[in-house]
């Protein structure tokens, strides 16, 4: 595979894996529900509504 077939790839997997976090914010937000992150190896709960 070429650097320019690498790169594509690269930012069309990049651009999906965004798609799908803003579909599963605003799932979430629907659900006023929350998301869960790690931060610093502790779990961190964000309510859907404080993110963008």
């Amino acid at each position: 595979m070429s650097e320019l077939e690498t790169r594509e790839l690269r930012e069309t997997i990049l651009l999906g894996l965004n798609i799908t976090f803003e579909r599963l914010v605003q799932e979430k937000k629907q659900d006023n529900s929350e998301l869960a992150f790690a931060r610093k190896g502790q779990i961190v709960r964000i309510k859907a509504d404080e993110i963008c």
